[in-house]
């Protein structure tokens, strides 16, 4: 994920592990227009916190058992919605949380509002947790 001032950027990968869906699923729905389309052209493409929390909507929407038309038509009836509340004031969005597996059993969960650290650091602490939390069969 980049920053650029206060708003995310997400690849499609970063934003297909957020929200918890393949990045197959996450072309699928911009192509069904349950998504909006990526910002920027090229190489440049991204997707911000607007495509993180419509993701999330779907998903949340299908796990509750409707189908992708049910879905399609629950996110218009919201945007109905929505501009009837424009005036309201907004919450600040929420920034999702990364969750790691830095070994198999230990996680690391690190707040949106904090950067990850590089490649190289996040493999020294694989090698610490696998030093550190070894499986009870190995003493």
């Amino acid at each position: 994920m980049s920053v650029m001032g206060d708003e995310a950027r997400y690849g499609i990968g970063e934003l297909a592990e957020l929200g918890g869906v393949s990045r197959r699923t996450v072309r699928y729905y911009v192509q069904e227009r349950l998504l909006p389309a990526p910002l920027g052209v090229g190489r440049g493409r991204h997707y911000g916190a607007e495509h993180l929390a419509r993701l999330q909507t779907v998903k949340g929407l299908q796990e509750r058992g409707l189908s992708l038309d049910e879905v399609r038509k629950e996110l218009e009836r919201g945007r109905r919605g929505a501009a009837m509340a424009a005036q309201l004031p907004v919450p600040p969005v929420a920034r999702p949380w990364t969750r790691l597996e830095v070994v198999p059993g230990v996680e690391l969960h690190v707040s949106g509002q904090r950067r990850l650290p590089p490649p190289g650091r996040l493999r020294e602490l694989a090698e610490w947790c696998e030093r550190h939390f070894r499986q009870k069969d190995e003493g």
